[in-house]
């Protein structure tokens, strides 16, 4: 079996630019990817390119079969992006790659300028006294390094979502962090910070790898380090955006219907494939996949949810508008395209025969169960702690993702046809189980 999927995965190797028509089993997903990225391309919460992607959405998913499918508008503060540059004013000139981040505060015309405080990692800022970075812009460091599960973006990622609040606590003008990222090429890493309530955002931006060691390297030299951005994106308010929702229905619409999600918005410097395109080619495919024995039993719901990027608005949307509805349990991909290593649950214990079902129908595609610690993803996790909703994750090899992640370099040719394909494969199993099962779908206590 191993030799029969090595050979399908050489052959779709070579068919990365085919048509839909010419795609192997799988085509799908690969085709929503490639068109999502190449007719739309970037997509940035609140946009116009994100509203064409709507459109873009309803007509394929009409178009493929689905049901039910509509647009659930709603509103948001978005980040629109202005001229971003930064130099290294003292002790020694250089012009950095760099990038602002969601919701930095805009510089004033010609930039600001001013004193450049190094610190190694979060926890040296939290240290600093009070008001000691009062007029001086502070550079966060920290040490994330690749993992397959991906785990480091969380305690790392607070660099980006918490160190700009940080430092503007402590009287800081502005704020530069290493990006996010493992790739050692000059791509600076954009996201969204999380300032606290009430706090003015000041201009805050990420260097590339490679810069922020330049940095580090000048910093371990004791010599005072200035700096000169210009970071003139900013905040707007009342922006649209909106979630698109299609349905397979089940042979019983009695049943509470199986959630699947994935994000159709990006972030603004690439095309947004493995962040998140693939995962909506992924899902949509996998669902029409569950259903080509003939229709299931419970319902299938596909969201394609808005202005994740920036703030996971739209799951909010949709827990807010679905909260009176059951649902049976709810699945997200957004984690790339690369293969399914891992499954994980959150199943009551009456659920184990199920949960065996799934493991032993994907332990012979050689994935193997992790230690039950499933969340569901951003997109699901607001009407999933709502309702109390069992969970799968089918977990991706993120070894390669933070390479890609939020960077220029996020586009459709760094996206592995079969491994794509193997995602697809994973999931269509999955959901053929569950979409089939006529029991409660409970979630862990």
């Amino acid at each position: 079996m191993r030799t029969l999927f090595c050979a399908a995965a050489l052959s779709a190797l070579a068919l990365t630019t085919a048509s839909f028509a010419e795609m192997p089993s799988g085509g799908t997903a690969w085709n929503i990817t490639a068109d999502l990225t190449t007719e739309i391309g970037a997509r940035p919460a609140g946009s116009a390119q994100e509203a064409k992607a709507r459109d873009w959405a309803v007509a394929r998913l009409t178009a493929l079969g689905f049901q039910k499918v509509r647009i659930e508008p709603f509103t948001v503060t978005g980040f629109v992006r202005g001229a971003e540059t930064a130099e290294l004013t003292a002790p020694y000139q250089h012009r950095l790659h760099i990038t602002a981040l969601g919701y930095s505060g805009p510089t004033s015309k010609g930039g600001l300028s001013g004193e450049l405080v190094y610190f190694p990692s979060l926890e040296a800022l939290r240290a600093a006294p009070e008001g000691s970075l009062r007029g001086k812009i502070a550079f966060i460091d920290h040490a994330m390094t690749r993992t397959q599960d991906g785990s480091a973006y969380g305690p790392y990622g607070n660099a980006r979502r918490q160190g700009p609040g940080v430092a503007a606590g402590k009287g800081a003008a502005g704020v530069v962090i290493r990006s996010i990222g493992t790739a050692h090429q000059r791509n600076p890493h954009t996201g969204a910070i999380s300032w606290p309530d009430g706090m003015k955002p000041i201009p805050a931006g990420a260097v590339s790898l490679p810069d922020a060691d330049l940095i580090a390297r000048i910093a371990r030299t004791d010599k005072p380090m200035s700096i000169n951005l210009v970071l003139e994106g900013k905040a707007q308010p009342d922006m649209p955006s909106g979630n698109v929702i299609a349905e397979l229905p089940g042979r019983d619409p009695s049943l509470p219907p199986v959630l699947i999600a994935c994000h159709l918005d990006s972030w603004d410097l690439a095309t947004g494939a493995f962040d998140d395109a693939a995962g909506c080619g992924v899902i949509t495919a996998a669902a029409l996949r569950a259903q080509e024995k003939g229709q299931a039993l419970r319902t299938i719901r596909v969201l394609w949810a808005g202005s994740e990027e920036i703030g996971v608005f739209g799951g909010a949307a949709y827990a807010k508008a679905h909260r009176d509805e059951p649902h049976a349990l709810a699945m997200e991909s957004d984690f790339g395209a690369d293969r399914v290593w891992r499954v994980q649950f959150r199943f009551a214990a009456a659920n184990k025969p199920l949960q065996d079902r799934i493991a032993a129908a994907l332990a012979q595609m050689g994935i193997a169960v992790g230690p039950n610690r499933a969340n569901g993803g951003a997109d699901v996790g607001a009407i999933t702690a709502f309702q109390k909703l069992a969970v799968i994750d089918l977990d991706q090899d993120g070894t390669r993702y933070f390479d890609l992640h939020h960077t220029p370099d996020d586009t459709l040719d760094k996206i592995d046809p079969s491994q794509l394909e193997q995602n697809v494969a994973a999931w269509a199993i999955v959901l053929e189980i569950i979409a089939n099962e006529a029991e409660a779908i409970l979630p862990a206590d």
